[in-house]
C-alpha cells in the first residue's frame, strides 16, 4: 500500500486536516500520515471543523517528522512554505511536492469571535478537500 505524508510546520491544522480528509476519501487504498517540522499540538478548531464533515481527527497527535524515519513514503506533500523550505531529506524513491494552503490561525487572528475564526478554518478545510479530490491520486500514482 502506498504511503503519503502531509508535512507542515507544527502539525496542528493543515496537515492534520489533509490527513483526516485523505484517509476519509482514500484510506482503503493508501496509508496517510501527518507530521511537522515542529509540533504545536492539535488545534481544537481544526478538530471542530473536521467534525462538521463527520471526520473525527480528535485522536490524532501532533508528531515530529523524525518519528517516521523508519518509513519510506511514496509521496510527501508539504502544505506550507516553511515546511517546504525546511523539509528534511527523504528517501530517493520519495516524490516530494508542495501545495500551499493558508494558515487558519493566522487568517483568524483578527476575527471578532469564535464563529468568525471557524469560518477561516472551514475555508482552508474546503480548499484542502477540493485539492485532494482533484489532484492527490494523480500525484500518488505519478510516482
Amino acid at each position: 500500500m502506498k504511503k503519503v505524508l502531509f508535512l507542515c510546520t507544527g502539525n496542528s491544522c493543515r496537515s492534520q486536516m489533509a490527513h483526516g480528509l485523505a484517509n476519509h476519501l482514500y484510506g482503503d487504498d493508501y496509508s496517510f500520515y501527518s507530521a511537522g517540522i515542529d509540533t504545536h499540538g492539535l488545534n481544537p478548531m481544526a478538530v471542530e471543523v473536521m467534525k462538521e464533515t463527520e471526520i473525527d481527527i480528535s485522536h490524532h497527535e501532533s508528531q515530529f517528522v523524525s518519528e517516521f524515519n523508519d518509513l519510506t513514503f511514496d509521496l510527501v506533500v508539504s502544505v506550507c512554505q516553511h515546511a517546504a523550505e525546511n523539509s528534511p531529506g527523504f528517501h530517493d524513491k520519495t516524490r516530494v511536492i508542495h501545495k500551499q494552503f493558508d494558515d487558519p490561525p493566522k487568517l483568524a487572528i483578527l476575527a471578532k469571535n469564535k464563529e468568525d475564526k471557524l469560518l477561516h478554518f472551514r475555508k482552508v478545510r474546503d480548499e484542502i478537500h477540493l485539492w485532494l479530490s482533484d489532484f492527490l491520486i494523480e500525484n500518488i500514482e505519478a510516482h
